[in-house]
């Protein structure tokens, strides 16, 4: 059964889009930086993401149909009300994802390739995952469909939520109004989410609401004193695309080989990224930890500095 994918449909106002956005830049109209090998590995990315999301589409759709044929509930695709409860309830869906994504590293591995580039225009949101589907995330979407919403309109929903995320990869707009930002993923939000900074690591997994972050407590606003820096935690410095698609692949292989315990196999699969028996490597939460440790005792000596008659 075929039906109509947002994403596809979108390609070419991606593509154009990409090119607007790189002549506005040269003529100064526009804040973004482009990098040739960057942008080409981006774009390799998407077609790559494309080609392997096509080789393992019917199986997700299949599984998918056999779950909504053992549904809870019938809900009509031809109601408003229904597309109204599926926007709230996929765009839900997408932030658990998103937050299991970064999180655990067996997923992680499958998502890290949307982050290794250290630059952020709109060619990064053509950056994604080839293994996405080996991976499995693609059943958190099963139990929408065990509602009773056809797999079909489920899938529509995802692509639209896909498309949506294309525009916030950009600095050309620093803020939309306060309304948007309170309620939206923005620009801002996501630059945020792209950070390697360990200020705002692991934050920011909306997808269209940002109003999840801030229900869960994973929300970070972008803040001017400190700039982002984007990438992962320990850049690759390499444009090799399949070093990019498959490193964290490799990675989790060679730990797994080293492994000595079920403790440890179950560790470097499920544990968060740079977890380690003896944690002697960084996780995103030693590294907050190690910030905030530093932010402390740089405002303490801020504070002494101020109440010292002889400063």
């Amino acid at each position: 059964m075929k039906t109509f994918d947002p994403v596809q449909a979108a390609i070419p106002f991606f593509v154009l889009a990409v090119i607007l956005e790189i002549v506005l830049a040269r003529m100064g109209r526009a804040n973004a930086r482009y990098e040739t090998r960057d942008t080409a590995v981006s774009l390799a990315m998407g077609l790559g993401s494309s080609i392997a999301g096509t080789l393992v589409g019917g199986v997700i759709f299949a599984a998918s149909l056999w779950v909504w044929q053992h549904r809870i509930f019938t809900i009509p695709m031809t109601a408003v009300w229904a597309w109204a409860a599926l926007f709230f309830a996929e765009d839900l869906t997408y932030y658990a994802f998103h937050r299991l994504s970064h999180e655990r590293r067996f997923w992680w591995a499958s998502h890290v390739n949307h982050h290794t580039s250290t630059h952020y225009n709109l060619s990064t949101a053509l950056r994604q995952t080839w293994t996405g589907g080996v991976a499995g995330t693609w059943l958190l979407w099963l139990p929408l469909s065990f509602l009773g919403f056809p797999p079909a309109m489920v899938a529509i929903q995802k692509g639209i939520s896909l498309v949506y995320q294309f525009w916030i990869h950009t600095e050309a707009i620093k803020r939309m109004p306060a309304w948007f930002e309170a309620v939206f993923n923005t620009p801002s939000h996501h630059r945020v989410h792209h950070a390697r900074n360990p200020r705002y690591l692991d934050a920011n997994y909306a997808g269209v609401l940002i109003i999840w972050d801030r229900m869960f407590g994973t929300f970070i606003p972008e803040t001017d004193e400190e700039p982002i820096r984007y990438g992962t935690v320990r850049n690759l410095a390499s444009f090799n695309l399949l070093t990019n698609v498959f490193h964290e692949w490799t990675g989790i292989g060679r730990d797994l080989l080293a492994s000595r315990s079920l403790r440890e196999v179950l560790g470097y699969l499920f544990g968060p990224p740079g977890w380690s028996p003896d944690g002697s490597r960084d996780t995103s939460r030693t590294l907050k930890a190690k910030w905030r440790a530093r932010s402390e005792a740089a405002e303490r000596s801020r504070v002494e500095a101020r109440n010292d008659p002889a400063a």
